[in-house]
């Protein structure tokens, strides 16, 4: 398989998966590791790392950017409570990722090179939607952001990194709903939350990757990423108007069946 269709692939599956509470981060770990390049796994090349991961995951949430418009405008009105009281929430929210996400770091997580621990993360994560959607069927919910959700959601996001298949956006998605936000409130907080955060990682991996001189293959990492922005853009907007009439047990029974799919293919290879 060339190169360039190698990373038309994972830069499609990070831009559909990015926003889609099914783990983007357990997706290009899967498509890693059975891809394959001359014959080659993926496993241990450019491709299967985090620096590749954290640069096209920002062209992701970059193109989603515009179908916030009217929550971003509201920027301009930083000195109403409301609008400063929100983005407060979300700047607390991500300073407990990036301060738990540089914990984890220095405490030497790594993306794993083995699909069992994303196909638990994936069923259990499966099994999670149901059960809170079944738990929260019938009752009132709210549009507001409380600080005990701001800072749940927070720390919700340090469980989807560390343990890739959790889904940043599907923990986070989760934990609102649990504590009483409404479908569409919370897959706003969550989206919008994901920008500063995956930008952070970018940011970080590019770094640490610039100071050990990592070999950086600029023509697939650009063609991957372009291809994440425009698949995120739509899946986005398509997930937008899904929340609106749908609860996410829909996601819930994908993970299973993807969990189920993968131990499955898992103990087919070791035999």
């Amino acid at each position: 398989m060339s190169i360039l269709l190698i990373a038309i692939i994972l830069g499609l599956i990070e831009g559909i998966t990015e926003f889609i509470p099914v783990s983007s981060t357990g997706h290009l770990l899967i498509a890693e590791h059975f891809l394959t390049m001359d014959g080659v796994r993926l496993s241990g090349t450019f491709f299967h790392g985090e620096f590749f991961n954290a640069v096209i995951q920002v062209g992701a949430v970059l193109a989603a950017l515009p179908l916030f418009k009217d929550r971003l405008a509201s920027l301009k009105r930083w000195r109403e409570p409301e609008a400063r009281d929100y983005f407060l929430k979300l700047g607390v929210a991500f300073l407990i990722t990036a301060a738990g996400g540089l914990l984890m770091k220095k405490m030497g997580l790594r993306l794993p090179h083995d699909i069992w621990p994303v196909a638990v993360a994936l069923g259990v994560g499966g099994l999670l939607f149901l059960l809170v959607e079944r738990f929260i069927h019938g009752r009132q919910s709210g549009d507001g952001v409380t600080w005990t959700i701001a800072i749940a959601i927070g720390i919700a996001q340090l469980a989807a990194i560390a343990f890739p298949g959790t889904s940043r956006s599907g923990a986070t998605i989760i934990i609102a709903l649990a504590l009483g936000m409404g479908r569409m409130a919370a897959t706003e907080f969550s989206f919008l939350l994901g920008v500063p955060t995956l930008c952070a990682a970018g940011l970080k991996t590019s770094l640490d990757a610039w100071k050990a001189h990592e070999t950086v293959l600029w023509a697939p990492l650009i063609v991957a990423a372009v291809v994440a922005a425009v698949s995120s853009f739509a899946a986005v907007r398509w997930m937008l108007g899904y929340v609106r009439s749908h609860t996410f047990a829909g996601f819930g029974w994908y993970r299973i069946g993807a969990a189920v799919l993968l131990i499955t293919m898992g103990w087919r290879g070791s035999h």
